[in-house]
């Protein structure tokens, strides 16, 4: 059944049931999101979707449409709360884009310049955390994890459909986890895509970062101490 609803304004047609915040990009209008996935089931965990529907604030992956819904992306009120909701997640973790090797590639870092971030209005908290390098494919910068649960839901043990990442303890205590027994069975190919599918740096391939060497430093301690002793070394 076809619908109308208006957006920003905006008088768009969708079929009904279809998911909120496809049919608004589907329309042109952007809302960003760290934890959908168009195609996948909603996790609704992120809310940086958020935008408000008939006046309330709501997660847009979360709602299906409606006739005569009527939708604000752009209000300003909403576009400070998604504003907020990445500050905070900055502040969370430890997020050094420079050093980081997902850093051009990273959703967390592409919706801070959508939002217009340039530092968060909240104190950053400075977290300890220990990262984890037990599986033989899988490096996790625990600092990094916004907990999107992207990784638990759609990354599973091909035989067994078992999930290789979870979520330990909760609220300041939560942490990423990996079965390290499923992660080693993981092929390169879904290695990759764990990687790729997490929105931020937490998951990395480990892989070799030189091949071959660069080339011989011009100046070993061996090599000194031996011109030395030939008395070619000044």
């Amino acid at each position: 059944m076809t619908i109308t609803l208006t957006i920003d304004g905006k008088t768009v047609t969708a079929e009904e049931g279809q998911g909120l915040i496809d049919v608004a990009n589907d329309a042109g209008v952007y809302i960003p999101s760290l934890c959908y996935q168009r195609g996948k089931p909603c996790l609704g965990t992120c809310r940086v979707c958020t935008c408000k529907v008939n006046g309330n604030p709501v997660a847009s992956c979360t709602i299906p449409v409606q006739d005569g819904m009527v939708v604000e992306v752009e209000e300003p009120e909403v576009r400070d709360m998604r504003k907020a909701l990445i500050e905070l997640l900055f502040v969370e973790g430890k997020h050094n884009c420079p050093s980081c090797e997902k850093s051009g590639r990273c959703d967390l870092q592409a919706v801070g310049y959508e939002t217009g971030m340039m530092v968060s209005r909240f104190p950053y908290r400075f977290p300890i955390t220990e990262n984890d390098y037990c599986s033989d494919k899988i490096w996790l910068e625990r600092d990094r994890c916004i907990f999107c649960q992207r990784c638990v839901e759609f990354i599973r043990d091909e035989e067994t459909g078992q999930k290789i990442f979870n979520i330990s303890e909760r609220g300041a205590k939560a942490r990423i986890e990996i079965d390290v027994e499923l992660a080693n069975k993981m092929s390169d190919e879904q290695a990759k895509a764990a990687m790729d599918i997490c929105p931020v740096g937490c998951i990395l391939k480990k892989a070799v970062g030189f091949d071959a060497p660069i080339g011989k430093r011009k100046y070993e301690i061996e090599t000194v101490r031996e011109r030395a002793l030939r008395g070619e070394h000044k």
